[in-house]
């Protein structure tokens, strides 16, 4: 492997905030993911609570992914619960925040993947070549603990959303794997 090719390594991401109702979705997601079988995640597949540190996120990025999996609400206007899969690909996306103190309470999948962007011209790295966001509609995101009943029936079918995403990723190549000699 050549210092310029990324390995296949993926990250899953659950981001937003418990104590926001339905806004745990991605975190509730990401935590039924972690109590699978580890056979049922291929190989190079890393699962992460962000929760609301999507600073924290933003740099783990940096250390080289080739695909990020975002799990997080997205409101769109369909039925509460509905599931939405966004391909986002690889370059920053067009609505970025305005300049200005960054809020890391406050960071959507767009801030992530901006900052991301701005990170890697700024300390170098590797940028995921796919990034895709698995969403789900919100039915009420005020202050409170549990998800809606449409929003946790969506875990379950995001979950299966994330595994059929993560069956068409790339495997790990052979020589990516470090090598003792």
């Amino acid at each position: 492997m050549t210092g310029t090719e990324t390995p296949a390594r993926t990250l899953v991401a659950g981001v937003g905030n418990i104590f926001r109702t339905d806004d745990g979705f991605g975190v509730e997601t990401v935590r039924r993911l972690g109590r699978l079988d580890p056979s049922r995640l291929p190989p190079g597949t890393e699962l992460m609570d962000a929760g609301i540190r999507g600073v924290h996120l933003a740099y783990k990025l940096l250390e080289g992914y080739r695909t990020l999996v975002l799990l997080d609400l997205v409101a769109r206007g369909g039925p509460p619960g509905t599931l939405y899969t966004i391909d986002v690909g690889p370059r920053p996306p067009d609505a970025r925040p305005a300049p200005g103190p960054l809020d890391t309470h406050a960071m959507d999948p767009a801030t992530v993947l901006g900052l991301l962007h701005d990170l890697h011209a700024g300390a170098g790295g590797t940028l995921p070549d796919e990034v895709y966001v698995v969403g789900c509609e919100p039915l009420d995101t005020a202050d409170g603990m549990g998800l809606s009943d449409p929003v946790e029936a969506a875990v379950g079918p995001a979950v299966e959303r994330v595994l059929d995403l993560l069956s068409r990723c790339p495997e790990p190549a052979a020589d990516s794997v470090p090598q003792n000699n």
